[in-house]
C-alpha cells in the first residue's frame, strides 16, 4: 500500500483521554492516598505519557479537582436511582436503609468510599475544591428531602458523613447497632408531632 493509500491516523479523543486521566487519578489516590498523587504516577496508572497528563492538568491540584468531580458525579447519579427505586419510605424504613449504606462503607464499598472522603477533605485547603465539597452534601440534603423536613434532612447528613469518617478513619468502625441508634435519633427525635386528640 502506498503512502498515499494509508489508512490516516486515528485522531485522539480528549474528552476520552481527560477521563481516563480522571479515573486513573482516582485509583493513584485509592493506593497511595493524596500525599503520594504526582503527575508521573498518574501517567503510568493511565497509560499515558507524562506529557498528556501535563497538557490537561497543570498542577496537582487540578488532577485532584478532576477526580472530586468526577466522585460527585457519580454521587449523583447513585442517589438519584436510589431515591427512584424507592419512591415512600417512613422514618423508621429510611433509618434501616441508611444504615445498611453505612455499614456498607465500612465492608466491601470501603476503599472507593476512602478514595471518595480523601478527595471530600481535600477541599479543607483548597478552596478551589469547595464548590464541589459543597454539592457533595447538597446532593445528600436533596436527596433526603424525599423524605423528611430540610432540618432533618441537613442533620441527618452531617451525621452520615460524621459516621463515615469515624468508621474510615478510627480504628474500628461502630457497630450495625450503634449506626442505626444515631441514625434513628436524628430522624425519628425531629418527627412531626401527631396532632391532638379534639
Amino acid at each position: 500500500m502506498t503512502a498515499d493509500k494509508e489508512a490516516p491516523r486515528r485522531r485522539r479523543d480528549p474528552q476520552r483521554r481527560i477521563e481516563e486521566i480522571a479515573a486513573a487519578t482516582e485509583r493513584v489516590i485509592a493506593a497511595r492516598g493524596v500525599e503520594g498523587l504526582t503527575h508521573r504516577a498518574v501517567a503510568e496508572e493511565a497509560g499515558v505519557p507524562l506529557g498528556a497528563t501535563t497538557y490537561h492538568f497543570a498542577t496537582k491540584d487540578d488532577l485532584i479537582e478532576a477526580a472530586l468531580r468526577r466522585s460527585v458525579d457519580r454521587y449523583a447519579l447513585y442517589l438519584e436511582q436510589w431515591v427512584a427505586q424507592r419512591p415512600e419510605l417512613t422514618r423508621e424504613q429510611l433509618t434501616v436503609l441508611l444504615t445498611d449504606v453505612l455499614m456498607g462503607c465500612f465492608g466491601p464499598e470501603r476503599d472507593q468510599r476512602t478514595v471518595e472522603l480523601e478527595l471530600y477533605l481535600a477541599a479543607l485547603r483548597r478552596p478551589a475544591l469547595r464548590a464541589i465539597a459543597d454539592r457533595d452534601m447538597e446532593l445528600t440534603v436533596g436527596a433526603l428531602l424525599a423524605y423528611v423536613d430540610p432540618a432533618t434532612a441537613e442533620a441527618a447528613a452531617a451525621a452520615m458523613t460524621g459516621l463515615t469518617l469515624r468508621g474510615l478513619a478510627g480504628s474500628t468502625p461502630p457497630t450495625r447497632g450503634e449506626v442505626e441508634a444515631v441514625m434513628r435519633h436524628v430522624l425519628t427525635s425531629a418527627a412531626p408531632a401527631a396532632p391532638a386528640a379534639p
